[in-house]
Parts: C-alpha cells; structure tokens; sequence
C-alpha cells in the first residue's frame, strides 16, 4: 500500500509540472516572431489542425477597412503557409527601425501570438508588440542607461467628487535629488486612459533615452485619465473588469477641462516641481491634443509650452460647457499672455487633417505663432510616438 500511494504522489508531482511546464511556455516550443539579420521578421505558429493562418499588423501594407465612422486605412494582413509538421510561418520583408503590432487570424478567429507574451491594450483590442531596433526605435527600447521610476497614484478630485488614478513618471536620480523639475501633462486620445501613454506610447523608453543623450531636460511626465466617469483604468478601479469602450459618457464636454486643476494642484503639492508657467506643459493626443487646446486656453497663464498631436479641435455640436465659451476670445488672451511653443503636429492622411488646417488658417488670421510638423501616415500610435520624441527636447530651454 505504501508502495502504490509513493507511485501515486509520483504521477502526480509529473502530471503537474508537465501541466505547469505547458502553461509556462504555453504549450509551444517555437520562437515567434524572431527578427533576423536582414531585419526580416519570421512569424510561427503550431496549429496542424487550421485550415488558414494570417498575420495581421502595421507592418504590412494597408487597408481600406469601412467602418461606422467612415473608411480608414488599417493593418494588412499576410498569408502563413503551413509545413509538415504542422508549423505555419511567413517572413516579411526587411523592417525599418520601428515598434510594430501584429496579431494572428485563424480560421476566421483573431488572436494573439501564444509564443510572444509581450502585449498591449489599445481601448479593448490585444495585440502583440515587437521592436526592430536601430535609429529612432532605439529610443523605445530599455538600454543601459539610468532609468526613471514609473508610479501609480491616486489624486482628490474635488470637482468630479472621487479620488482618480494618475500614472507619473519621474526622471533619473528624483529620489535622491533635491532639485525641482518641470513637468509635462500628458493626455491621452479617445478610449484610453491612464495607462495609454506608458504602455503604448513607450514614454518611459523615451524619456529616459532622450535625457541620457543630453536631447531633454529632466522633467516629470504626469499622465492622467480623461475619462471623468472613471476613477482608473478599466480594470484597476472601483467598477472592478468590464469591456474598455472607445467614447465613455461625458467625453469631451467640457467636465475634464473645467477640473483639470485638480490634477496640477496634486502634483504640485506632493512633488518637487517648479510651479511657473514657465516650466509647465501640456500635450497630447487626438482627444488628449482637444484637451491640451481647450485646457491651455481656458487657463491661459498656466502653461509655456502646447503640444498637439493630431488633435481634435473643435467641442460637439451638444457641448454647452463655459468652457468652450468664446473660443477666440481666450486664444487672443493666451497669445497676449505669451509663451515659448505651440507645437501642432498631424500625419497627411489623418482624418482630423483638415481640422488641423483650419486652425492654422484661424490662428495665422490672429498672428498666433505655432510650429508645425506633417508626417507621413495617419492618426496612428507610430506617428504619436514620434511626436512625443520630438516635442519634448524642444520643451523648457
């Protein structure tokens, strides 16, 4: 009897790690995607019993995907071709130096890459992520270095009554440091949060690179979530897991301008920063660039330096918030008050180019200066992460 519960116990420490080992490398003893000498990408995927496998991601040519809001260039996709022992594959062409996505379309069912376990949330859409290294893309990689810290806090929102979670990156040697530092407000695009800039837009990459390079000042980045319904993420708040949406209740209406103070005052009182307009800015992305157009308006003695990324520009038909009061009137205001950059930065192709256009067209009209920067490509996180490399080494000189 000993002898039969010793053997037993044995099956079972080997059925468990065997099963642990499975979950650990899940299931797959393949390297997917692996990024050869030429910078072609080989994609694999063990599936013998699909009828049809293709990657799907910005690699590859675009295209035309309809969607509610219109037709808009989207991700090609690429044919695997299946081996005999049941391995699809597909090397691309050579890559230049970028962060690309990618996922898999089997059978008709989109999935991720299960050998690949670095991923990203873009509103409620999991993708996989690899980088091909070289030139700008170094910037998005985590090299020998010293690096910044990365933390999650949560601030009194008085005006939207609930504490909120805002993500802060502070810069190499803040802990040990006594200097105070400027600071760039980050903010996000529709169906983000939080989360969006650190994840996607590899800010911490970015910063710490640039400022190793001598390229940017040491600044805190304090990126928040603009979503005035949420507390945090979705996922990471009181409302526990539940599906990210693209456009929550009380989207651009004025509610996060109006209270965005909250957040200044936050990080003012509990980081060593200097409180001058002269060392803040404000910036960020489609919605996040309608944000950083309305807010550094609306208060138009608070911020030195703009940044707007294919931004959004003009407030709903429906918006009936002070805040969207007398639009040229609190422009004229902050360009009489000055300041030291308006950066506008928009891909040719991007949806939001000809809103882009006529703000220029206004702000030429009132003799408000702005730089401005067009780039190939369309309202796509690449072109975000080039801004955001561009426009912080111009910031507080």
């Amino acid at each position: 009897m000993k002898s039969i519960l010793i053997f037993l116990m044995g099956m079972t420490l080997l059925v468990t790690n065997i099963s642990a080992q499975q979950a650990l490398w899940g299931g797959q003893a393949i390297v997917s995607p692996e990024i050869n000498s030429d910078n072609t990408v080989t994609f694999r995927l063990m599936a013998p019993g699909a009828d049809s496998v293709f990657v799907t991601g910005d690699f590859l040519p675009t295209e035309k995907i309809k969607t509610p809001m219109g037709e808009f260039d989207g991700p090609g996709k690429a044919a695997l071709t299946k081996d005999d022992k049941g391995v699809w594959s597909f090397t691309s062409q050579a890559l230049s130096p970028e962060l690309y996505s990618y996922s898999f379309i089997i059978d008709g069912f989109s999935t991720t890459d299960p050998s690949n376990p670095f991923l990203i949330r873009d509103v409620a859409s999991i993708t996989n992520i690899f980088i091909v290294g070289g030139g700008r893309a170094d910037l998005y990689k985590v090299n020998d270095i010293p690096h910044g810290s990365v933390t999650r806090r949560w601030y009194e929102s008085p005006g939207l009554g609930m504490d909120r979670r805002v993500t802060i990156y502070t810069p190499p040697g803040y802990e040990t440091s006594s200097d105070k530092y400027p600071v760039l407000y980050l903010l996000h695009g529709a169906g983000g949060d939080e989360e969006a800039w650190i994840s996607l837009g590899r800010t911490a990459q970015i910063m710490d690179n640039l400022i190793a390079q001598g390229k940017a000042k040491p600044m805190i980045v304090v990126m928040p979530n603009g979503n005035v319904i949420q507390d945090a993420a979705p996922g990471e708040g009181h409302e526990g897991f539940y599906k990210p949406q693209f456009m929550v209740p009380k989207t651009m209406d004025g509610t996060y301008e109006a209270n965005f103070m909250d957040i200044i005052k936050f990080v003012e009182s509990n980081y060593r920063v200097k409180a001058d307009k002269a060392d803040r800015a404000v910036a960020g992305l489609s919605m996040g660039g309608f944000h950083s157009f309305h807010i550094s308006r609306y208060y138009p003695n608070t911020f030195d330096y703009v940044g707007l990324f294919s931004a959004a520009i003009m407030p709903r038909e429906d918006a009936t918030s002070k805040v969207y009061d007398d639009i040229d009137g609190t422009l004229k205001k902050q360009m009489e008050n000055g300041y030291e950059l308006y950066w506008i930065a928009i891909g040719k192709t991007d949806f939001l180019y000809q809103a882009n256009a006529d703000l220029r067209k206004q702000m030429d009209a009132m003799g408000m200066k702005y730089s401005y920067t067009e780039t190939e490509g369309g309202h796509i996180w690449r072109n975000w992460r080039v801004y955001l490399s561009d426009f912080v080494p111009l910031l507080f000189k």
